[in-house]
């Protein structure tokens, strides 16, 4: 039975055991504090690697022979390095899959550490959690950001949440400061920044009551969020789309599947699904320890 530690970093750090893709004890949390959002991009690059092994530790305790460690944070990651990470800025650069390596094994544990980003660690989550590790997986996750991820993972550096969806000038909400991007429309931070005097669940609230500049923006939501899976099915192919995320609340499904269907017209390409699932902290850590399981395969 393989044993592998798996770990999530967003709003918050959560690790955990899992054994047989399966998660056995309890998760290990960073800050302990729901209301704490900001603990991990305010800390520094060598306590955040700090605080991942110590996490990691913890989730090993009284486990022998634990064979790897899959880690899953926001950004671009490349051969173990993070190339960007606009959430957690303070790993731009940093050899993370190397730093972690050395510091578990100077506490004992001799494994093999992957990284990757945290949207391909929802998709290999929930292909587990369905039995559909032979099949691919595409995900998109809604939060702060927008993440794309894809089961089985390849080796290309892309950040699906950074699609263009648009040309218009006026559209740079985007944190990475890119024009046109689905995040700059559907990130939660974007929409903050669009509707300074309003949130999120309040625009959503008022566009279903008819207000005429909030129904507009649900449209164009959902059009950027259908124009990143059409361009998805177009260069991939059809297959399964899941829906996740805390923002997943705001997805109007049938509005949606209009959208997608008007941009998708190949007959070939139209064997597509998609479907919303609960965004569950258990599938991310299970999502990373799979990956970390491929990568020590290969």
């Amino acid at each position: 039975m393989a044993k592998i530690v798996g770990v999530t970093l967003t709003e918050r750090m959560l690790a955990g055991l899992i054994v047989d893709h399966k998660l056995v004890g309890s998760l290990q949390q960073f800050p302990e504090d729901d209301d704490d959002q900001y603990a991990l991009v305010e800390m520094p690059t060598d306590g955040l690697i700090r605080t991942i092994c110590e996490r990691v530790v913890l989730a090993a305790a009284g486990a022998t022979d634990v064979t790897a460690v899959g880690v899953a944070l926001p950004g671009l990651v490349k051969n173990g390095v993070v190339e960007d990470s606009p959430n957690l800025p303070q790993m731009k650069g940093t050899r993370i899959q190397e730093l972690l390596t050395m510091q578990l094994k100077n506490q004992g544990l001799n494994v093999s550490v992957n990284v990757l980003n945290d949207a391909d660690a929802v998709a290999s989550g929930l292909a587990a959690s369905i039995g559909k590790l032979d099949h691919t997986i595409r995900v998109w996750t809604m939060g702060v950001g927008i993440g794309y991820g894809r089961y089985p993972f390849t080796q290309s550096v892309g950040e699906g949440g950074h699609t263009v969806v648009t040309l218009d000038d006026k559209e740079r909400f985007c944190g990475c400061g890119g024009r046109g991007h689905m995040e700059g429309i559907m990130g939660h931070r974007a929409m903050r920044l669009r509707f300074l005097d309003m949130e999120p669940e309040e625009v959503f609230e008022a566009a279903n009551g008819g207000d005429p500049k909030c129904l507009e923006f649900k449209r164009l939501w959902h059009k950027a969020l259908a124009a990143g899976t059409a361009s998805s099915i177009h260069m991939d192919g059809p297959g399964k789309f899941f829906l996740t995320g805390f923002n997943v609340r705001f997805v109007d499904l049938p509005m949606l599947k209009d959208y997608v269907q008007q941009m998708v017209q190949m007959s070939p390409l139209q064997s597509y699904t998609l479907e919303i699932v609960t965004d569950d902290a258990e599938t991310r850590v299970i999502g990373a320890a799979v990956a970390a399981e491929r990568a020590a395969k290969r």
